[in-house]
C-alpha cells in the first residue's frame, strides 16, 4: 500500500527523466519500472541527506544510463577527439527564441544520444559539472566538452527550426 502512493506520486516525474535520457516510450516505461524496484529493494540505504525524489531521480538515471549502455547507445568520445581550444559555455538563451516547448524537446531528441544525455542532465534535470562527472563516470573535461559541444548543436537545431 505504502510503496502505491510513492509510486503514483512519484511515477510521471520519472517516466519523464527515463524517457529524456532513453529516448523511447517502452523504454524508458521499463528503465522506470526497474528504478522503482531498485529503490523498493534498497530503501533501507536511504539515508535522508538528500530528498526521497532526488534519491529517486538518481536511480532513475542510473537506470537509464545502464540500459544505454547496455544496448551500446552510450559512447562518450574521449577529450582526445577535441581540439585544445574548448570554448567556455555560451549558454543558449531560449528566452528570445519563439519556439515552443515541444519543439525545443524535438530538437533535443534529434542530438545524437551522448548530446541528448549532456543537454537533459544539465540543462533539465540542474546537475552541474561535478554531479555530471559522477553519472557519467567520465572526467570533468569530457563533460565540459561534451556539454559546450551538445550545447552548439541544440543551438544548430532550433536555428534550422526558426529558418
Amino acid at each position: 500500500m505504502a510503496q502505491m502512493a510513492i509510486y503514483d506520486r512519484y511515477c510521471k516525474a520519472m517516466y519523464n527523466t527515463a524517457y529524456r535520457i532513453v529516448g523511447d516510450f517502452d523504454d524508458a516505461e521499463d528503465v522506470m519500472q526497474e528504478a522503482f524496484i531498485k529503490a523498493f529493494s534498497k530503501l533501507h540505504s536511504f539515508n535522508y541527506n538528500s530528498t526521497f525524489g532526488a534519491w529517486l531521480k538518481r536511480i532513475t538515471i542510473n537506470e537509464s544510463l545502464s540500459w544505454l549502455r547496455k544496448n551500446n547507445k552510450y559512447d562518450f568520445d574521449s577529450i582526445d577527439n577535441y581540439p585544445q581550444d574548448i570554448v567556455e559555455d555560451e549558454g543558449i538563451d531560449l528566452s528570445k527564441q519563439s519556439e515552443t516547448v515541444h519543439e525545443i524537446l524535438q530538437a533535443i531528441n534529434r542530438l545524437k544520444d551522448n548530446y541528448k544525455l549532456a543537454v537533459t542532465l544539465h540543462l533539465i534535470e540542474g546537475y552541474d559539472y561535478e554531479e555530471m562527472t559522477q553519472i557519467m563516470n567520465t572526467s570533468y573535461a569530457n563533460v565540459r566538452t561534451l556539454v559546450s559541444r551538445a550545447k552548439s548543436k541544440l543551438k544548430q537545431e532550433l536555428q534550422k527550426v526558426a529558418l
